[in-house]
């Protein structure tokens, strides 16, 4: 909070401008005495009349002016009669209004809020205020009080105040004692703070390095961090080993702690191949919740259809087409045993296999539902199938509990209403997502699951699809035969070549799949530049924001997304002084520009052009940023077929989307990918992410680059480690 780069004002609060109460994010004007200032900042609860010392920086905004960003505050109940009176008829004190507060202040002047808090029967003896309502004033008072004073407390450690009234939601006014015995309590999920803030405030607090509760919570810190690179768990050896070198302690002392958390269930421990596993709770309820529900699928299986081969023969004659063995093999499996993983590379047949499936299944009467993880994913699985398809939170009906964490309506207790599931996309569904499915899946419901196993796993925690393959217990079809018309295809043939350890063919001038050679990073991003938003447009008819995106293996750098999308937004979208623009963490939005959402957030709501309304923009999800509020500092964001307004603190899941990482376009298709091609850290450049990269084009895929580094990828055949324990669960 002293920190020299930040300048500190002193002063009252004039007017709120805006405030968002679930988060605290607030506009208002201040005066410091001499001039009025706009301010901006996360400073929940704050109302006229309250006196600030705010440490921040004045900020030049393009379309909002000067303003003044808040980055700490300290924060003092208004002292004089005036700014008490101004504070109580702002509604800062519930039961208070400005009448009742005019009545107050003139009995009390400077001292109505210490008799207010701390002497109701007085206030009781004014007309109008019963003793009961008096108390009822005096208990929020004091609340607020608390409120504030929790918030000073761990601003002071860097704790912002959102995540302050995030405690303070789960443990009301136990916040500051529990934080004060126990720092690290705040490391627990659903308040997330980082280790590293907790240990601040402990070190300032001169506790012991090698105290319990800080081993305990470097372990889970350690896992949780793993848990964020994809592992379900870790192997307890290496649990240990990391913890001693992590926090500076004994092995003995990292040992004694974690067989502490295993017997208290903090941890759960378990023993899969001679080796000790480590588990957070939840994802090892995950995984086994869903391994036994698999097995309850394959002990009750749904209910067999017959005469297979000869409704197959039918759709054959219908459709005029002819199924090859392995899809007739994967039809039979999907409607004789009720439980199959449909696998397949790109032009192998999966959708129109698929599509047999569907209209088998609803020609014997049975109810279909059709889900996929992502937006657009969901989009395409309703294109190619002609039915209706969900995203799996949408067909799981999310909600939030009581500290804002998604939960799903359709579990165990309300099933969903079908008789066949079929979900695509497997690749990215991570443990906990998987597990929330098999938890609404009926009894002797048919379940399909379709993906490609060798794209890139999910970004959450887990190896689904992976680990449902090689149990060798689920039954799976995978698809080989790449069919005549998808041979016309390069992108097809190549993504096949790419997969197997061969090189892709550039040679083919006159097909769908280029290599641009260049070998200056600067001539690359040129041309990609070019591509995207003269020479595609022209030639092909695509639109830069519909049709074309440019896909990078890294965010770094200039061929990572940051600097390629302030190229392209400069050539798509430029400065213009008709649009208005935000600063958001050092990147400029202006109307106009190509979004994306970065992460879930179950708590933004959006509007669909019939007026019907829902909650939730998912990570991937891409839209165009239609309008930017200067009043309240808001953005309006067009995804597809709804409207999304974002505030406060959601405006920092928000990215430029001209150019995107490999990982983000999982689930999506595009007319026309173009990737540069410059190589790079062995670790962001190899195989699957290549191969995920060129099957997301759908009509043209330009590598813009050098052959080596494609050669180098295609080489790199490394497969990221992931500890899951799916697989030994179903094998039990």
């Amino acid at each position: 909070m002293q920190n020299s780069e930040l300048t500190e004002i002193t002063g009252e609060v004039l007017q709120i401008v805006y405030r968002n109460d679930e988060n605290g994010y607030t506009v208002f004007e201040f005066s410091d005495g001499n001039e009025e200032i706009t301010a901006v900042g996360t400073i929940p609860m704050v109302n006229v009349g309250e006196q600030l010392c705010l440490h921040g920086q004045y900020k030049t905004h393009p379309s909002y002016g000067e303003q003044f960003s808040v980055e700490a505050c300290e924060r003092y109940m208004p002292s004089t009669a005036s700014s008490i009176l101004k504070y109580l008829s702002s509604g800062a004190v519930k039961g208070i209004g400005p009448v009742t507060a005019r009545q107050l202040v003139e009995a009390f002047q400077e001292k109505t809020l210490e008799v207010l808090q701390n002497e109701p029967d007085r206030v009781a003896a004014i007309k109008g205020f019963s003793l009961s309502k008096t108390r009822k004033i005096s208990d929020e008072l004091a609340m607020m009080f608390e409120i504030r004073e929790c918030m000073v407390y761990l601003s002071g450690f860097g704790i912002s105040a959102s995540d302050a009234v995030k405690m303070w939601k789960i443990w009301k006014n136990k916040t500051l004692k529990m934080v004060k015995e126990n720092p690290y309590v705040m490391c627990t999920d659903g308040i997330n703070i980082s280790f590293e803030k907790a240990d601040k405030i402990a070190s300032e607090q001169d506790r012991p390095f090698d105290n319990i509760c800080r081993i305990r919570a470097g372990i889970a810190y350690i896992l949780q961090h793993n848990r964020n690179n994809g592992h379900t768990c870790l192997p307890k050896d290496k649990l240990s080993e990391t913890c001693t070198s992590f926090l500076s302690v004994t092995r003995k002392q990292a040992d004694e702690a974690l067989e502490a958390m295993i017997f208290d269930n903090s941890l759960i421990c378990e023993i899969i191949d001679d080796k000790e596993l480590v588990f957070i709770p939840s994802l090892h309820r995950s995984e086994t919740y869903a391994a036994a529900r698999l097995l309850m699928l394959l002990l009750y299986p749904a209910k067999q259809i017959g005469d297979i081969q000869e409704k197959i023969k039918k759709i054959e004659q219908k459709e005029n087409i002819e199924y090859a063995v392995l899809q007739k093999k994967a039809i039979d499996a999907a409607l004789s045993k009720g439980l199959l993983i449909l696998t397949g590379g790109p032009g192998t047949g999966k959708t129109t296999t698929l599509n047999g499936i569907i209209k088998i299944l609803k020609d014997n009467g049975e109810k279909v539902f059709l889900a996929a993880p992502t937006g657009r994913a969901a989009k395409r699985m309703s294109e190619l199938t002609g039915c209706e398809a969900k995203t799996i939170h949408r067909l799981l009906e999310v909600a939030w509990d009581a500290s804002d964490r998604p939960i799903f309506k359709r579990n165990e207790k309300n099933l969903l209403n079908c008789d066949a599931l079929i979900l695509d996309e497997l690749s990215m569904v991570d443990a906990q997502l998987f597990e929330s499915v098999m938890r609404a899946l009926p009894m002797g419901c048919r379940l399909i699951l379709v993906g490609d196993s060798d794209q890139l796993p999910s970004v959450g925690a887990g190896n689904v699809l992976g680990d449902l393959i090689s149990s060798g217990v689920v039954p799976v079809v995978s698809l080989t035969e790449i069919f005549r018309q998808s041979m016309e295809s390069l992108i097809v043939m190549n993504a096949h070549k790419i997969i197997s350890g061969e090189m892709p063919d550039f040679n083919q001038k006159d097909k769908d799949f280029f290599l641009l050679t260049y070998n200056r990073q600067e001539d690359i991003s040129n041309t990609i530049v070019d591509l995207y938003k003269t020479r595609l447009p022209k030639s092909y008819g695509f639109s830069p924001f519909d049709d074309i995106q440019v896909l990078s293996p890294t965010r770094k750098g200039m061929l990572g997304t940051y600097e390629l999308n302030k190229m392209l937004q400069n050539a798509i979208n430029p400065h213009d002084k008709f649009k208005k623009e935000i600063n958001i963490n050092g990147v400029i939005f202006r109307e106009g520009d190509k979004i994306m959402q970065i992460r879930n957030n179950y708590n933004i709501t959006w509007e669909k052009d019939d007026g019907t309304s829902g909650d939730g923009i998912f990570n991937g999800d891409v839209g165009i940023l239609s309008e930017i509020n200067k009043s309240n500092q808001s953005l309006k964001i067009r995804f597809e077929d709804k409207t999304a307004i974002y505030d406060g603190e959601s405006l920092n899941e928000l990215e430029l989307a001209y150019a995107t990482t490999v990982h983000k376009s999982q689930g999506n298709e595009f007319e026309a990918v173009i990737m540069p091609m410059y190589y790079g850290a062995p670790q962001l450049y190899y195989r699957n992410l290549l191969y995920t990269a060129v099957t997301r084009a759908k009509k043209l895929l330009i590598l813009v680059g050098n052959a080596y580094t494609v050669e180098r990828m295609v080489q790199n055949n490394r497969r990221t480690k992931r500890y899951s324990a799916l697989k030994d669960f179903l094998q039990r």
